[in-house]
Parts: C-alpha cells; sequence; structure tokens
C-alpha cells in the first residue's frame, strides 16, 4: 500500500519544517489539523480549588502554557507577582519564555536539564519555598512522584484544560495515515468521529502513553517515535514511507 495523503494532529508548522520536505520528496499530501486545543479556567474556578496566589512564595513551570495561564489569572484576580518569586522551570527554553511576562534579569530563576525529575536537586536547593504548581487537568504521574519525593510543601493548581477540538468538517477517511502525538488527540478522534473504524488506515504515534491510549482504543500502532533510531516523528516517518514504497 502507497501512502499518498496523511493528517498530522498539529497545528501546520513553518515553510522549513522537515514534514514539508517529506511531502516534496515522497510526493504525498501532507495536512495539519489540531485535534485538541487549550481553554484556560477562570478565577471563579481557581477559587473553588481553594487556590489564593498570595500565599505562595515559589512557581513551578512545566510548560508555556502554564506560564500563559498562570500569568494570566493573576491579572484577573488583580494579584502583582512579586519580584521575590522564586521560578522553577522544566527546561531553560521555558524559563526564557518568562520574558514574556517578566523582567527576566536579577529573578530568582532555575531550571532543569529536560524531564520534570532533574528538578528535584533545585527542591533540595530551595526547600524552604511554598510552591505553585499551575497544570492542566492532566497530569503526569511522574509529577506527582517527584514533587513527593522533594518533601518541599506545593499545592497544585488547575489553571486550563485540554479539550476536544470540532472537527466534523473534515473526513478522516480521506486519508492514508492518522499521526497522533497525544491520548487526548487518540480521545479526540474517538468523540468527533464514533463510527471510525481503522481498516487500511495507517496510524503513526508519538510516545508510549499515546501508543497505550491508542491500542486501548482498539487502533493498531503502524507506525511508533521515538525509538533510538528514529528520535523524531519526521525521521520515523520518513524512514517508514521510503520502506513502505520500496
Amino acid at each position: 500500500m502507497r501512502i499518498k495523503s496523511i493528517l498530522v494532529s498539529q497545528p501546520a508548522p513553518s515553510e522549513s519544517s522537515p514534514y514539508l520536505e517529506i511531502a516534496k520528496k515522497e510526493k504525498i499530501k501532507i495536512d495539519f489539523r489540531p485535534f485538541i486545543h487549550v481553554e484556560g479556567v477562570d478565577n471563579k474556578e481557581l477559587r473553588t480549588q481553594k487556590i489564593d496566589l498570595t500565599q505562595y512564595t515559589g512557581i513551578i513551570f512545566t510548560s508555556k502554557n502554564a506560564i500563559d495561564h498562570y500569568f494570566r489569572l493573576a491579572e484577573e484576580l488583580r494579584f502583582s507577582v512579586p519580584d521575590t518569586m522564586r521560578y522553577i522551570c522544566q527546561s531553560e527554553a521555558i524559563a526564557n519564555y518568562l520574558q514574556k511576562h517578566i523582567v527576566y534579569r536579577k529573578r530568582k530563576i532555575s531550571f532543569g536539564e529536560k524531564n520534570f525529575s532533574d528538578l528535584l536537586p533545585l527542591f533540595k536547593k530551595f526547600p524552604s519555598e511554598k510552591y505553585l504548581l499551575p497544570s492542566s487537568d492532566v497530569l503526569s504521574p511522574d509529577i506527582t512522584k517527584t514533587m513527593e519525593a522533594s518533601n518541599v510543601d506545593w499545592k497544585r493548581a488547575i489553571m486550563y484544560r485540554t479539550v476536544c477540538s470540532d472537527l466534523t468538517n473534515i473526513n478522516v477517511k480521506d486519508y492514508d495515515m492518522l499521526i497522533f502525538f497525544s491520548p487526548q488527540g487518540i480521545k479526540s478522534l474517538q468523540q468527533n468521529f464514533p463510527d471510525f473504524k481503522q481498516e487500511e488506515t495507517k496510524i503513526g504515534v508519538f510516545g508510549a502513553t499515546t501508543s497505550a491510549a491508542a491500542e486501548e482504543a482498539g487502533l493498531t500502532v503502524d507506525l511508533m517515535a521515538p525509538t533510538k533510531e528514529t528520535p523524531s516523528m519526521t525521521m520515523a516517518l520518513e524512514k517508514y514511507i521510503k520502506a513502505l514504497h520500496k
């Protein structure tokens, strides 16, 4: 079977994307459509979680979304984030994103390598802060495990939710392959297309949790990333298509 069309469940990338290079090289059509999107909670819902932003001296950021929604809610609640606030960020890229909301220089900002567990030494270094963890409604078990091991005072605040996008104006059966990056993407497929049957449609997934969600939904995973040989989805996709088209 030749792959002639692919639907990637993400926003359209920039012109320099490897996806576009694959499409041109292999003469296939690749479309992009986000299967999920983020919606922020309002300040009333935050209050129902018994969160008082003034009570925390440290903030733990795991994503750019978390940063945006924390400062959005702070503004809505008329809370002026003090210059003394300590920021612990999962990565340097997330820490740099703070510049969108604060004057970065001279602030107490620390960051880890990549994984959330990399932050454990930072919590041991700054154990006296009272930390707030802004998050979505879905939280990785690794985060909870690390925070429990840290022995610091912390609380989670759900500040945004990942929800299914409306996809009723597209026909997924027009595509030979669908590519997913999260369990929520699989959930969106089921919600938007309850009668979907995989049949000849190829399924590509990124990450073990996405693969597990696909299999739980009764789907057969044809392409899996990351692997040691193909750490990115585009690398895995190009290799898969070349092998299939031989």
